[in-house]
Formats: C-alpha cells, sequence, structure tokens
C-alpha cells in the first residue's frame, strides 16, 4: 500500500481552505470532523471485543497487555498503559507502552525508529515478552515497518496479537491475530494523524483497558475499587468510592480504609460482608479479586470458585 492510497494521507474536500478560514471556522469544521470519530469506533465494536477477550485471557494467564506503537500512536499506549496503575491498582508490569526510540521518543521525535522492524523485536526482548502476554500494535498509517516487526516477533514466540490502525485494509491487519480497523478518514489538516486518527486511537485503548480490567475483578459496580490513593485528591476518592459502595457515612468510610491498610477493595469487603481486613484479604484472594465473589458466602473445603466478573 503507498501512501497516497491511505485515507490518513489524502487532503479532505472539506477544508481545502483551511488557510483562509477564520477560527470559529476552523475549530466549527474540526468540531464536525471529531463528531464522526465515535461513530468509526463503533463500527469497529467486535473487533475490539475479541481484543478484550484476548487481553483477559492473557491476564488470567499472568500475561501483561503490551502497546506498540511509534510518533503518536505509540504516545497513546504509553499513556494508556502508565494510567492503569493509578486506576485499577496494577503493578507497573502489568501493562506496557513501548514506543519506537524508547522513553526519549516521547518527549522528542527519534529520526528513522519507525522504520526499523528489529527496534521493535529489541525492545519485546527486553521485557522479556513471553507466550501468556498479548501485544496491541497501534498505526495510525496500518503500515509502520517498526510496528510490523514486534507483530510478527510476537506472534514467533505464540503471544496473542491486536493490531489497531486507523486505514481500512491496513498492512499490519495481515500479522496480527485480531486487526482493529477504525476508518476515520482524511484529516482536517492533511496528513495530521494526531488528529482524528489519535482520537480514535485513544478511545480503542480506553475500550481495551478499561473492559479488559472490569473483566478481571478490578471494578465493583461502576467504581475504581483499586484505585491507589497516592495524593490527597485520590484519598478522597478512595473513600467516597468506599462510601458509594457500601452506603457507610464519611467517617467509617475513613476508618474502614485505614484498617484496611489503605486499600479501598478491602475495606469495601469488609464493610459488605461483615468481616475484619484479615478475612477480606482472605476472601478477595479465593475470589480473584472479583468483590462480588467475594462479598458472597465462602466455599467450603475443596469446593471450586466460579468466577463470573
Amino acid at each position: 500500500m503507498n501512501t497516497a492510497s491511505l485515507a490518513t494521507e489524502t487532503a479532505n474536500e472539506g477544508t481545502r481552505d483551511l488557510d483562509t478560514m477564520s477560527v470559529a471556522q476552523v475549530l466549527a469544521v474540526m468540531n464536525a470532523e471529531d463528531r464522526t470519530v465515535p461513530v468509526a469506533v463503533a463500527a469497529a465494536l467486535p473487533a475490539i471485543e475479541r481484543a478484550v477477550d484476548l487481553i483477559v485471557t492473557a491476564r488470567t494467564r499472568g500475561g501483561r497487555l503490551i502497546y506498540l506503537g511509534a510518533g503518536t500512536s505509540g504516545r497513546l499506549g504509553v499513556l494508556d498503559a502508565v494510567e492503569c496503575p493509578p486506576t485499577f491498582g496494577t503493578a507497573p508490569h502489568e501493562v506496557i507502552g513501548l514506543i519506537a526510540g524508547g522513553d526519549t521518543a516521547f518527549l522528542q521525535a527519534v529520526e528513522g525508529a519507525e522504520d526499523d522492524p528489529a527496534l521493535a523485536v529489541a525492545d519485546l526482548r527486553g521485557i522479556d515478552l513471553e507466550d501468556r502476554d498479548v501485544v496491541v500494535a497501534l498505526a495510525a498509517s496500518g503500515r509502520t515497518p517498526y510496528v510490523i516487526g514486534g507483530l510478527d516477533f510476537a506472534r514467533s514466540i505464540g503471544a496473542a496479537t491486536v493490531s489497531v490502525a486507523c486505514n481500512v485494509g491496513a498492512a499490519i491487519s495481515a500479522h496480527a491475530q485480531v486487526a482493529i480497523e477504525v476508518e476515520t478518514g482524511p484529516e482536517v489538516l492533511t496528513g495530521s494523524t494526531r488528529l482524528k486518527a489519535g482520537s480514535a486511537q485513544k478511545l480503542v485503548c480506553n475500550m481495551l483497558s478499561t473492559a479488559s480490567m472490569i473483566r478481571t475483578g478490578k471494578v465493583f459496580q461502576n467504581l475504581m475499587v483499586d484505585v491507589r490513593p497516592t495524593n490527597a485528591k485520590l484519598v478522597d476518592r478512595a473513600r467516597r468510592i468506599v462510601s458509594a459502595a457500601t452506603g457507610a457515612d464519611d467517617a467509617l468510610a475513613a476508618a474502614t480504609i485505614d484498617l484496611a491498610g489503605g486499600h479501598a477493595k478491602t475495606a469495601v469487603v469488609m464493610l459488605l460482608a461483615g468481616c475484619d481486613a484479615r478475612e477480606a484479604a482472605i476472601r478477595l484472594d479465593w475470589a480473584a479479586g472479583n468483590v462480588r465473589t467475594a462479598v458472597g458466602p465462602r466455599p467450603g473445603p475443596g469446593a471450586t470458585l466460579q468466577v463470573n466478573p
């Protein structure tokens, strides 16, 4: 596929005179184009669902979610990865973002990095990629050599693979088990895929991480019960989460969180199951972190636990 045939690189007929528009007109046309992005993502929901299933399977096997990309796409993967620990209480190694050119490339472009498929292989070897992991490769164009190299290496060792592109019939789609293609079309500013294509990739990453965390017990009701209260704002959020989940008043919620060692999920189980922190921790352990299961009757000796996130 040559660059001229990529929709993401094609000139937008509605913005040919972009440089002559007033600020109000520029903002209006950008807003109108942005409204098409969720519609395009909706068309890809079946593929996104299959990708979530792969991630859930990987996580239940102790595997990791690894985002891989270059430029804007790589930055979006890194962004989603670094948000998972504070939001879902995951360890830093559970969700990883790799960007062509390394950490330096997040703030400053590293010339040529995205053109070398061997760099992706080195980056994946550097984190000891395993067959129980899942690699989600992001490329707006759908043809980035770095990303293709990473997908091929991941498949060669048996890791699950997902591609995310913003062109139909993208080259990377043939290199992944699940191909997510979100057709965002020509950008307002020709070729600037940080715009609609970037927004689409962000929405997809939001779905992949959030849905897979929900399915692996990181959410109770619609609450971030595994949130890490690492600052004053999050301490207050943890208290409000415990109150919302249990009906406890602020004072009781705060006191229970203290007894739970600062862990909101443990505090929720303590209050709903009427137990102490040790018992709550045991319940969460046999429930694989699922609060609804943890607050139910404990299984007897030899019973097989059935967890339904």
